[in-house]
């Protein structure tokens, strides 16, 4: 199955913190496309930090949750630090990756749902996704992220 990741960080050296979540990602799960980079404001907290984005596309027959748990080992190698403040808002980071989509059926569970919650409400998962996936179709709504991308605008 393909995983459509996206990868974000708006602390520190941002491209350095994004390259060594590739070369992680590369090393645990192979091969991978990318997107070009998109900066963006950060998404649902206050901040003077801009976030630096990357799209990814993975290949993985593992289980969503597996995949999950480990793109989170992969984050707090490259950082410990929490994305959420001591009262569950957003925090600033220096990396975070997220599943975006799959092309493979919906996905919910208690701790993970595919397609992410928040996609077609985050300008810069649908930009990255557009180029990746432009043929791809959210199984609830039936739009692509290029439609998706144009009602957000």
């Amino acid at each position: 199955m393909k995983y459509y990741l996206n990868l974000g960080s708006n602390l520190g050296n941002r491209l350095l913190h994004l390259t060594r979540a590739m070369k992680a990602i590369g090393e645990e799960f192979g091969p991978y496309e990318t997107s070009h980079k998109v900066e963006s404001d950060p998404w649902g907290f206050d901040s003077t930090n801009r976030f630096v984005n990357i799209g990814l596309a993975i290949d993985s027959e593992l289980h969503p949750e597996e995949v999950m748990h480990r793109l989170q080992t992969i984050e707090k190698n490259i950082s410990p630090r929490s994305h959420r403040r001591w009262d569950g808002t957003y925090n600033d980071r220096e990396i975070d990756i997220d599943i975006m989509a799959t092309d493979g059926n919906p996905y919910e569970s208690k701790i993970l749902r595919i397609p992410h919650r928040h996609l077609q409400k985050r300008d810069f998962f649908l930009r990255t996704l557009e180029e990746l996936a432009p043929e791809w179709r959210h199984p609830e709504c039936g739009l692509t992220a290029s439609e998706m991308l144009e009602r957000l605008l």
